[in-house]
């Protein structure tokens, strides 16, 4: 055993040696190969006849007699070699460059289908997108037949139980009702931040105004116990009054329910982009080929190296995505607390580094619907106490040129809604739309309205467009 041993080892040392010499051998090779086409024909007569070889013929002969070919077909193979990874290099750089311009030039395209560009086109496009939205969602709720089912027998039942008459009726129809409004707010809060191109700003057009006017009415009646109905669809004063009740967190007090519904539903419209970025981590998509805002972030992450060539938005938007990074749910916290309208960018972020569900949801639903929601009441109840709207009228007329003008018009605004408020002149107010304010704001919301749809529009449209592009893409490739 012991001999065979010392055999193998002397077999495994001579295949080591033999691997150097042959390797050392080759360099010899080739150093003398190159020193042989450096020297004159005189040079090379003389090296013939050292070796003792024929010492006639042209320069290429004693080159070939010398061993000097070997070297020269070494570096043919080399050249060739190198020839055709140029070649490969420079058709794969071709191809790269003409799918980038394919893809700039498709932007391009998506990008001009819009109403008033391309209206029917844009139009047809809308239409046959909602018809495979529908009919893709209408089969996926369609294979879970038995939620279908439980839902539909839940509807059933609501529906007969509110229909019937009864003892039960008063306390139905009171919980049907704050159900009704509670969802009303939530629906308008998942406007107001849902990716549709652009959100409907319904805390300006809606809540806002909302809280205002029960801040003005409780200042105006001096109490905040307005009769249920009519409100909150009408407020009227009270008979009894009680000034000393009134305070900003009383007037907060009231109008919760109202602004954390809105809160929750502006949280339940951060989801998407949290949706639509982990989908695309997880099934390894390039970003190229999905939604702008991951191109977006793609573009921030390369842009990192260079800091100093940043916008300012883009430093924002870097910064509320290291706050996600580094502090995790504090920070998704810390985003969703404050009017921020980079928090699209963290829901994106989230969602592509795999942030778990219930810590993005929880931080947002946190944030937005409690947290920010008090900041936003507390701004616009001090913003629409009763002494400081007078004292910002009174100083309209320090406005140059048009400071009287608009005095009188805010003025009988507020005078008409104030008198409002109490049921004894309310027949005898003149309508508030008769006003040219309120006759503004009304068609300022309805432009607003009008612009949200037209948003949409433009952006399911281009969803179509991305998507039979896409499938002729695949149909090519295969």
């Amino acid at each position: 055993m012991t001999g065979k041993k010392h055999r193998k080892s002397r077999h495994t040392v001579g295949d080591e040696r033999g691997g150097s010499v042959a390797s050392t051998s080759t360099k010899t090779t080739v150093v003398l190969s190159d020193r042989l086409s450096e020297m004159t024909k005189e040079q090379l007569k003389i090296e013939c006849r050292k070796r003792g070889q024929k010492a006639s013929g042209t320069k290429t002969e004693l080159l070939q007699r010398l061993g000097s070919n070997k070297m020269s077909g070494e570096t043919k193979k080399k050249s060739a070699t190198a020839t055709q990874n140029g070649n490969s290099l420079q058709s794969t750089k071709t191809k790269s460059k003409d799918e980038q311009q394919k893809r700039e030039a498709l932007k391009k395209d998506r990008e001009s289908l819009v109403l008033w560009k391309r209206p029917f086109t844009t139009v047809e496009y809308f239409f046959k997108e909602v018809f495979v939205l529908l009919s893709t969602h209408g089969r996926n709720i369609l294979s879970h037949r038995k939620t279908v089912g439980v839902v539909l027998i839940s509807v059933l039942s609501l529906y007969v139980l509110v229909n019937s008459q009864g003892p039960h009726q008063n306390a139905v129809q009171r919980v049907y009702k704050k159900l009704l409004w509670c969802l009303y707010w939530i629906g308008l809060g998942i406007l107001s931040s849902v990716g549709l191109g652009t959100g409907l700003h319904t805390f300006l057009l809606y809540l806002g105004p909302h809280i205002a006017a029960v801040t003005l009415a409780a200042y105006e009646c001096g109490s905040l116990n307005f009769p249920e109905p009519p409100y909150p669809d009408d407020i009227i004063c009270p008979n009894e009054k009680n000034p000393l009740s009134i305070s900003i967190w009383s007037i907060m007090s009231k109008v919760r329910l109202e602004a954390m519904c809105w809160g929750a539903g502006t949280a339940l419209g951060e989801l998407p982009p949290y949706f639509m970025a982990r989908a695309a981590r997880l099934s390894g998509i390039d970003p190229e080929d999905e939604d702008d805002d991951l191109k977006e972030l793609e573009e921030l992450e390369k842009k990192k190296q260079n800091r100093d060539q940043l916008t300012l938005v883009e430093r924002g938007k870097l910064f509320v995505e290291e706050i996600v990074q580094k502090v995790g749910f504090l920070g998704i916290l810390a985003c969703a607390s404050i009017p921020n309208p980079l928090f699209d960018l963290a829901g994106i972020t989230c969602g592509h580094f795999l942030v778990p569900f219930w810590t993005f949801f929880g931080a947002t639903l946190i944030g937005k619907a409690i947290i920010k929601m008090h900041i936003q009441k507390l701004f616009v109840i001090i913003a629409f106490n009763e002494t400081l709207i007078e004292n910002a009228i009174d100083w309209l007329r320090v406005v140059p040129v048009v400071g009287g003008k608009l005095q009188a018009p805010f003025k009988a605004f507020l005078d008409g809604q104030k008198l409002k408020l109490h049921k004894k002149t309310a027949s005898t107010v003149p309508e508030a739309s008769g006003n040219i304010l309120s006759g503004i704001f009304e068609k300022f919301v309805i432009a607003m309205v009008l612009y949200f749809i037209i948003s949409i529009v433009n952006s399911l449209a281009q969803s179509y467009h991305k998507r039979i592009h896409k499938k002729h893409a695949k149909a090519s490739q295969d």
